[in-house]
């Protein structure tokens, strides 16, 4: 599960426990709510840990020096012998 998808579960735990005044008999929605944001939070917490392990820290390049070729034209350098 992505960040995106725990983001979607604290927002639907959030209106699950905020926004509804529904009442269903067995089932209590608030406690549903709040284990859906309790288990978003966690996948958070996991996914940015493990995007902090990913990330490479890349050392400074060294600076490249290019060789200076010198070209002969002795009419065999080419490999076609003209």
């Amino acid at each position: 599960m992505g960040l995106g998808g725990c983001i979607v579960l604290i927002a639907a735990g959030a209106i699950l426990t905020f926004a509804t005044d529904w009442h269903m008999k067995g089932v209590n929605l608030d406690l549903v709510g709040i284990i859906l944001m309790i288990v978003g939070l966690i996948g958070v917490a996991t996914y940015s840990s493990i995007a902090r392990r990913r990330r490479v820290m890349v050392p400074p390049t060294t600076p490249v020096v290019e060789e200076e070729h010198h070209h002969h034209r002795d009419g065999y350098s080419d490999g076609y012998g003209i």
